[in-house]
């Protein structure tokens, strides 16, 4: 089969992920340096001067700034993601990658030349200030509740507030605030760290793979230049939304490589252990469930280049994300759970990355949207749709 130009460059560029990962990444696996806020900033920058030299440090951002295709970082996602290390080693990592094509989409110049080129040469990391405590009522899953605020005062804005979950905030360079103008949402660019922005404490969380883990964090009296207004005065919803239907597919892509290893090892394991006078895989129970995970790999799969295809045309795809998270999410929840019981002790254990990697898929039906609120906006969206042609028919 024919496979045209730009499809060509992802594969060669994918191939070269790969070999990296599988090669040089993933004997860092058990790296001390790996913590349970994530992997130390020490670790990630011994990683990215190998990726600088093998040429994959960010590899789906070319010189000058220009973006793969959807469709065709796809292809390179799924091979970073091979390790739980591989994104933050090759800077496709969560936040940073949907924070750099938010900022490529609405930075002004002199934002990028400031904020943006660092972190595409893999020199800064950032973090994304939009969710808030749940204690005080505060944005979670939904960001019309945000109480974080924003006021002029003369040339700057004055920032207060509090915000919670907030990936990467520890060590990191470049922050995107949300808050709450009398305009409405605002997002803001801000340099980290900042004696204003104070890091109450490191979350405990079941996830282990992203730098800087999650954390609270209290805002107090922030100023910031107007000329850091990210886009215009009250159109940070809109922002967000840029920023977001890509964020979850890409999510998907890191997290189906993850998931594609974790099935590898979990046939490796089959094929070499015997029990019962047989080898593991020949017992139908466990021979069902790999065949079990090679089906939903490939339904994963398909569902991740059909909304890639979708945002291929310009169009939101905010219905296809939120479709494609809930099935891929719900997907590789399952193979990693398979995964693990398959390999019995083995696969509770950390001899392989196959817990970590149950762990993080666990996470990820809560990350970026929850299972059952995406199920709640489509289900919104289907009652609207099915009224309209109501109404329509009785015309």
């Amino acid at each position: 089969m024919m496979i045209n130009q730009a499809s060509a460059r992802a594969h060669e560029i994918a191939c070269r992920v790969e070999r990296f990962v599988r090669e040089t990444v993933v004997p860092f696996e058990h790296d001390p340096r790996l913590g349970t806020h994530g992997p130390s900033d020490e670790l990630i920058a011994e990683l990215r001067v190998k990726a600088r030299k093998a040429q994959v440090l960010t590899p789906h951002i070319r010189d000058g700034g220009e973006h793969l295709s959807h469709a065709e970082t796809a292809l390179v996602l799924r091979k970073a993601g091979l390790s739980p290390l591989g994104p933050p080693a090759l800077n496709v990592a969560a936040p940073d990658e949907g924070n750099m094509f938010l900022l490529g989409r609405v930075a002004s110049p002199a934002q990028k030349a400031h904020f943006l080129d660092p972190m595409i040469a893999g020199e800064a990391r950032s973090a994304f200030f939009m969710t808030e405590p749940a204690a005080e009522d505060g944005a979670g899953s939904d960001p019309s509740m945000m109480r974080t605020t924003a006021r002029p005062d003369g040339n700057h804005w004055v920032i207060d507030g509090r915000k919670a979950f907030i990936t990467g905030a520890e060590g990191a360079r470049v922050g995107i605030v949300m808050a709450m103008a009398d305009e409405g949402a605002t997002m803001f660019l801000v340099d980290l760290p900042d004696p204003a922005i104070r890091i109450e404490r490191v979350l405990d969380t079941i996830d282990s793979s992203m730098p800087g883990g999650h954390s609270v964090v209290t805002i107090d009296g922030l100023r910031v230049p107007a000329d850091q207004i990210l886009g215009e005065v009250g159109e940070g919803f809109r922002y967000a939304q840029v920023r977001l239907a890509p964020a979850r597919l890409t999510h998907c892509m890191r997290w189906h490589g993850a998931a594609t290893r974790a099935h590898e090892i979990a046939c490796l394991y089959a094929v070499r252990r015997h029990a019962f006078g047989q080898l593991l895989v020949d017992h139908e129970g466990v021979g069902f469930m790999l065949a079990e995970n090679r089906i939903a790999l490939q339904q994963a799969e398909l569902m991740i280049d059909w909304c890639a295809s979708v945002l291929d045309t310009g169009d939101m795809a905010t219905t296809e994300s939120s479709m494609t998270k809930v099935a891929v999410a719900d997907l590789l929840f399952g193979i990693a759970d398979r995964c693990v019981q398959v390999m019995g002790g083995t696969g509770v254990s950390g001899d392989t990355i196959v817990e970590q990697v149950f762990r993080e898929v666990r996470a990820f039906r809560i990350y970026d949207g929850p299972t059952e609120v995406h199920k709640w906006s489509l289900a919104k969206k289907i009652k609207r749709e099915t009224l309209a042609s109501l109404e329509k028919m009785a015309q």
